[in-house]
């Protein structure tokens, strides 16, 4: 019997999962160094859907110190839904490092005396002497000489994007906010088709949002919000003006969350996706 890929990556969700990398990866707090690696894995803890750094304990090159804050205390599972994926409620990016959902012990990485960054000690035998470290808490990351924004990139993840002459009709509440023959599909693992259109294809009025985002596989992202819309166009539509390389093709083009407004093509009503930002 065959089985679909995507729930086979979805059944491994619930697992601690890790990759070696071969690249150098160096971590910084202001121009110091603190962790410099060739030795580095990339760690998903069980229900992360995006991977952080781990390095062994010797590589990082400032004093390990019993954390100030207490472990958090999570209650119920946390976490968002991707039921496409799996029942499990995922952890994306927007979850603190702090919470944690395999066995092991903090620690805080004393840079200076003011400046602490989070760390992780699993109790897999597999990552033993590792640290698992906070992302968001180093000023600048790198892999070999090129800074790496967002998070660590996913070796399994990939994007491609797609030139098309499909019939593209975005609408919320039945009145029409883009209509297009040129969309650009941007199709990446795991995540729904995103329509990225041309700006003269939108004919909503849009109005400029204080929002930005980081993806390491696009770059920047700038919002828009919908005011015509209510809470429902509320940083609806965003845009990578100066993409990375392999989302280049969709630089300066509209995409909407059509988790929250619907999307027609070719004229068949396409079914609202459901995922963390729904």
């Amino acid at each position: 019997m065959g089985m679909r890929l995507q729930n086979v990556l979805g059944q491994q969700i619930g697992a601690l999962r890790y990759e070696p990398t071969q690249r150098r990866v160096r971590g910084m707090v202001a121009d110091e160094v603190v962790v410099d690696s060739d030795r580095a894995v990339l760690v998903w803890e069980p229900r992360r859907v995006t991977p952080t750094y781990a390095v062994p304990a010797e590589d990082v090159y400032a004093e390990l110190v019993a954390p100030v804050s207490p472990p958090s205390e999570t209650g119920e599972p946390a976490g968002f839904s991707i039921p496409d994926v799996t029942r499990l409620p995922v952890l994306d990016p927007r979850i603190p490092f702090a919470v944690h959902s395999t066995d092991g012990d903090p620690v805080d990485i004393r840079v200076r005396e003011e400046r602490r960054v989070e760390a992780f000690r699993p109790s897999d035998p597999d990552l033993a002497g590792y640290l698992i470290l906070d992302f968001a808490g180093f000023d600048t990351w790198r892999e070999e000489d090129d800074e790496i924004v967002g998070h660590p990139r996913d070796p399994f993840h990939r994007i491609d994007v797609r030139h098309s002459s499909r019939h593209v009709q975005l609408l919320l509440d039945g009145r029409v906010l883009a209509d297009t023959t040129r969309p650009r599909l941007l199709l990446e693992t795991m995540l729904p088709v995103r329509y990225y259109l041309p700006r003269d294809d939108v004919v909503a009025d849009l109005e400029p949002s204080s929002k930005h985002t980081w993806c390491p596989y696009k770059g920047a992202a700038t919002y828009w919000s919908v005011p015509e819309a209510g809470a429902a166009g509320t940083d609806l539509v965003w845009c990578y003006e100066d993409p990375l390389d392999e989302s280049s093709a969709v630089a300066g083009h509209l995409a909407f969350f059509h988790e929250r407004c619907d999307v027609i093509v070719d004229g068949t009503p396409r079914e609202r996706p459901v995922t963390p930002w729904s």
